[in-house]
């Protein structure tokens, strides 16, 4: 019984590091600054989804302990954004609507992204962060043209990775992407840990 629960305190422990690594990439300020991200409540929900999108998306094609870590961040994720809206004042009632609002945005950002990533090039990825993430159609501009080539690097990077046991999530570095090139480098995400 003392195994069981240093087990699941050390699995608790790694889901809370994932997941902080996720905030983090998303919470990164190049992000709002050279990508044009707007830098709002609203920009920084999105720039979650995302990010938690790409996590999913990669742990959905792991083995069972990644696909089980992968729907423990998940909750962990409704978990926070539950207290989130409570904080605001939400009245107990009127919590499960908020809830469902943002359960229906998640799920069809989610699906955007997965279905622009599985088309050639980036012009549907351009196409999903202008209506997402900067809350305009029409032509995509030089942010979204960046924004859509991180995207993919950072699927595919996470594609390339193996190894999650420790918390530890290799993104591209944003601030390396430029226009004619995928970035080089890696930056690792780990939330502390107590």
């Amino acid at each position: 019984m003392i195994w069981h629960l240093f087990t699941n305190r050390r699995q608790a422990q790694t889901i809370r590091a994932l997941y902080g690594a996720i905030v983090a990439q998303a919470r990164n300020a190049v992000f709002y600054k050279h990508y044009a991200v707007p830098d709002t409540v609203n920009g920084r929900f999105d720039m979650i989804v995302l990010h938690l999108s790409l996590f999913l998306d990669r742990s959905e094609a792991g083995d069972d302990a990644l696909r089980t870590a992968g729907q423990k961040a998940f909750d962990l994720f409704c978990t926070e954004l539950d207290g989130h809206v409570r904080e605001q004042g939400t009245g107990d009632l009127q919590v499960p609507k908020e809830m469902q609002k943002f359960a229906s945005a998640f799920y069809g950002r989610r699906a955007a992204y997965r279905d622009a990533l599985a088309e050639p090039g980036n012009r549907a990825l351009e196409s999903a962060v202008m209506r997402n993430i900067y809350g305009q159609g029409g032509e995509p501009d030089a942010g979204a043209a960046r924004l859509a080539r991180y995207i993919r690097a950072a699927a595919e990077s996470l594609g390339r990775q193996q190894d999650f046991a420790g918390g530890i999530i290799a993104w591209p570095d944003p601030s390396a992407m430029t226009a004619d090139a995928h970035p080089a480098q890696t930056t690792t995400q780990q939330a502390n840990v107590y």
